[in-house]
């Protein structure tokens, strides 16, 4: 799948499921293991699997390859491997804690989300 494709159809199913600041991180220049990081908040662990599941769900319908989802079982931080993306659904003191912004890259790549009325940064 064209990671365009892949990107935004990740953003849509995140938003299905009323993700918290979404960001999107181009790491290319970081890495070549994967082409984008997302990174995201959920207001409990309810939601932070619901949010996998939507991601995953989505992907599988539209043909393409989920590698790996870890961290289900607790929910705080749970990881969506689709290969050129990783999506991390996270709790905010988790995400606060570990930064994974500063990690991934300064600047997020900007995206417009469906349901917000200005555009998301994102890589």
């Amino acid at each position: 799948m064209d990671l365009k494709k892949l990107q935004r159809l990740v953003i849509d199913a995140l938003e299905d499921v009323k993700a918290h600041d979404i960001k999107v991180f181009d790491t290319t220049p970081l890495t070549s293991l994967f082409d984008r990081v997302i990174i995201t908040s959920a207001t409990s662990n309810r939601q932070s699997r619901a949010l996998a599941a939507s991601v995953r769900d989505a992907v599988k319908d539209k043909g393409g390859d989920v590698i790996s989802v870890e961290g289900e079982d607790t929910g705080e931080w749970v990881l969506v491997d689709l290969g050129d993306i990783v999506v991390h659904i996270m709790q905010p003191a988790v995400r606060a804690y570990y930064n994974l912004e500063e990690i991934w890259g300064g600047k997020p790549v900007r995206v417009k989300l469906l349901a917000a009325s200005t555009p998301r940064a994102a890589p």
